[in-house]
């Protein structure tokens, strides 16, 4: 009975250890190095006003698109190339049936998808935050 439980505790320490560093090689990437190799703002900025469907385009095309360190913009390749590095590097420490370009490729897809939903919240939680944040007196 108790080499299940340190087995299942040693498989849950594994799965975390390899999120963690995928987190970690990610943000590394996309928001440090690869920002700063290419002369690019990786920071999210909001739109702010407009329709919902307008910003939400916005916030979802901001994942294409950077702001350029001269103020310029063009395609967001601290995105890409952060998340593809970030994938590769988990080739390292995932099982080698989750090994290989397919699955590096399916990591970095996720990724910017989740990239694309918190723009999305970036662009609209001042909003929500104001319509339910009620100040008591």
């Amino acid at each position: 009975m108790r080499r299940k439980n340190t087995a299942k505790t040693l498989g849950y320490a594994k799965r975390y250890g390899a999120d963690f560093t995928d987190a970690f090689t990610n943000e590394l990437f996309t928001v440090g190095v690869f920002p700063t190799l290419l002369h690019e703002d990786p920071r999210y900025f909001r739109k702010g006003t407009g329709g919902g469907r307008r910003r939400t385009g916005y916030a979802i095309s901001r994942i294409f698109v950077a702001r350029t360190d001269s103020g310029g913009e063009r395609y967001n390749f601290s995105e890409l190339f952060g998340n593809l590095t970030s994938g590769a590097i988990s080739s390292a420490y995932y099982p080698s049936s989750q090994r290989g370009i397919g699955n590096i490729a399916t990591r970095a897809g996720f990724q910017l998808g989740y990239d694309a939903l918190f723009n999305v919240l970036k662009e609209f939680y001042p909003d929500l935050k104001k319509k339910f944040h009620r100040k008591s007196n």
